[in-house]
C-alpha cells in the first residue's frame, strides 16, 4: 500500500473556544490515523488572515504532518468542507528528501 508523506494546514474560525479547537484537531487526526499516521500536529494559535475569509480576519492556525494512502485525501478535503469551523484548508503532498 502506498503511503505518501502530506501536510495540511487548515484555519479554524477565530470565534471556536479552545475546546473546540482541540475537538476539531482530534476529530481531523482520527480521520487521518484510520489509513495513515499523523505524525506532529502543531497549533500555530490566532493568526491575521492576509485578508478576510468569511467576514474574518483572523483564524487560528493548525497544521498536521501526516503519511497517509493517496484515497484518504479525499475525505479529509470533503470532511473540512463540509465543518462549519473549518475557513480554509490546504494539503500539500511533501517530496521525500
Amino acid at each position: 500500500k502506498i503511503m505518501n508523506r502530506y501536510e495540511t494546514v487548515f484555519i479554524i474560525n477565530p470565534n471556536v473556544e479552545e475546546a473546540g479547537v482541540k475537538e476539531l484537531i482530534q476529530k481531523f487526526s482520527d480521520i487521518i490515523n484510520n489509513d495513515g499516521k499523523v505524525e506532529s500536529v502543531e497549533e500555530l494559535g490566532k493568526k491575521k488572515l492576509a485578508y478576510e475569509i468569511k467576514k474574518n480576519s483572523e483564524g487560528i492556525y493548525v497544521l498536521i504532518n501526516f503519511e497517509a494512502a493517496p484515497s484518504l485525501i479525499k475525505e479529509l478535503e470533503r470532511v473540512y468542507r463540509i465543518t462549519d469551523e473549518v475557513i480554509k484548508f490546504i494539503v500539500v503532498r511533501k517530496d521525500e528528501e
